[in-house]
């Protein structure tokens, strides 16, 4: 090996020799040193292989000009690739998971660090000439649903729509859709301030009948200021179970909102955040005349520690909820706290939680956002905030590296009010349980059993089951 070594070095003097006879000698000495320096460092790899121990990390040398020939870098592309660091790259504290929805990776982090489901960042490339790296994501998700009756929403498991009482509630049915394709876009960069991330996705849940492209995160990320919108900091993204389907339990805190935020470290994997974020007061059938009103954000203040075994939430929101009708209006304060988390059980399971409850807090719920349970109008003018309480539990377990199942329950219940319709909401059930096989990082496909309770606030119930089967391919994995 040492005369392959010696031949190489030979070879590569005679290629890197002046072929201009006018070359001084300088430039000659030059050449030599260089061809000696490359030498030393082939002849050191050389024996760290053969003395068993990883070879010492090779310095970038230039290559010795040859007058007529364009100047190439010293090293491969690969090796550029490898050396460029991406800023916010820090370890991330939390236990690696998978996830199909992976909500974890659009979330904001102070710093904009890596999160549990991508705690490498890959698939970042830079801009050349700029401190800037990019990276476009998201997967080809094709579900194909079957319920055993109607369902409400044939797309997504929401318990809150499952029809009560229809005539046409024992009908089953079968779809095939693809609009939980998303497409994102990232853009990060160093500055004096700290860490800059960009972050841009969307899907096509835009229309009920159709592919429309819809907005789901489209903000901006300094340091510990995040501004734009996405994820309220009142949800908990680290703590969403893994499910195909794409709702996830109606128990859970989720909203996407237009706001602004900043985090404030609290020690090592502990830190607090405020936010003020757009509100939006959803009242139960007002009555004609009657419109909702908003003079104030959304404020909310969430607490979290991260630790090696998973990680604690508290979270708490405060709204002001108003109208203004034809005969008078109304003012109520509302809100509500949320406790989530995870935490890992051995080395090849996971526990998740989220709890929630207060008043006025449909909005932020998975099952109740857009449905109006906000609050209601009295018949003599009062506004009440509506009081609503649940949560959930998923547990994952990994069978090996490819195979891995979630069980999940969750349930969510509003207060009776007289001043509700008999139709409105009172109670949801939601139990889930899969089976998902990776068998490559970028292809997931797997089967789920859902079931779901709905019940009135008159006491009348309707549930269904789904069977859901989903093919997923990621871009970036």
């Amino acid at each position: 090996m040492r005369f392959a070594v010696w031949t190489i070095a030979c070879v590569a003097a005679v290629a890197a020799a002046p072929v201009n006879a006018q070359d001084s000698a300088a430039a000659l000495r030059q050449d030599i040193q260089t061809l000696r320096q490359t030498l030393d460092q082939m002849e050191r790899r050389l024996q760290a292989i053969e003395s068993g121990k990883p070879p010492p990390t090779q310095t970038r040398i230039a290559a010795p000009a040859v007058p007529g020939t364009m100047d190439l870098p010293a090293a491969p592309p690969a090796a550029l690739a490898a050396q460029a660091q991406v800023p916010g790259m820090g370890q991330a504290i939390l236990p690696q998971r998978d996830s199909v929805a992976d909500p974890s990776t659009a979330a904001s982090r102070p710093d904009s660090a890596a999160g549990p489901t991508d705690p490498e960042l890959k698939g970042f490339f830079a801009i050349p000439n700029t401190d800037t790296l990019i990276r476009i994501g998201g997967y080809a998700k094709l579900d194909a649903i079957a319920d055993a009756r109607a369902a409400g929403d044939q797309e997504q498991f929401i318990t809150s729509s499952i029809p009560v009482g229809s005539a046409h509630r024992d009908v089953a049915n079968f779809t095939l859709h693809a609009k939980q394709t998303r497409f994102s876009f990232e853009a990060r960069r160093p500055t004096t301030h700290g860490n800059l991330r960009f972050y841009l996705e969307n899907d096509f849940f835009g229309s009920s009948d159709s592919y429309q492209f819809r907005l789901r995160h489209a903000y901006g990320q300094l340091g510990n200021t995040y501004a734009g919108y996405g994820y309220s900091t009142f949800m908990d993204a680290d703590s969403l179970p893994d499910t195909l389907d794409f709702a996830g339990p109606g128990g859970a805190g989720y909203l996407l909102v237009a706001g602004i935020h900043h985090s404030f470290a609290m020690g090592k994997g502990n830190t607090l955040t405020v936010a003020a974020e757009d509100p939006d007061t959803q009242l139960s059938n007002p009555a004609a005349g009657i419109m909702p009103v908003d003079q104030l954000p959304d404020v909310t203040v969430t607490a979290r520690m991260e630790r090696d075994w998973g990680h604690l939430q508290l979270g708490a929101v405060a709204r002001s909820l108003g109208y203004d009708g034809d005969a008078g209006d109304g003012r109520r304060v509302a809100g509500g706290l949320q406790l989530s988390g995870s935490a890992a059980v051995g080395e090849q399971d996971l526990l998740l939680f989220g709890m929630l409850g207060g008043k006025g807090l449909a909005r932020y719920t998975a099952d109740l956002t857009g449905s109006g349970m906000d609050a209601v109008v009295t018949a003599d003018g009062r506004l009440q905030a509506l009081s609503l309480y649940g949560g959930f539990v998923g547990y994952t377990h990994y069978w090996s590296p490819l195979w891995r199942s979630n069980l999940i329950y969750g349930q969510l219940t509003s207060g009776r009010n007289a001043a509700l319709a008999a139709d409105a909401f009172r109670q949801s059930r939601y139990g889930v349980f899969n089976l998902l096989w990776s068998p490559a990082p970028s292809w997931t496909m797997g089967m789920e059993l859902l079931y779901g309770q709905l019940e009135e606030q008159s006491g009348q119930r309707g549930d269904t089951m789904r069977l859901q089967g989903s093919l997923q391919y990621n871009f970036i994995k």
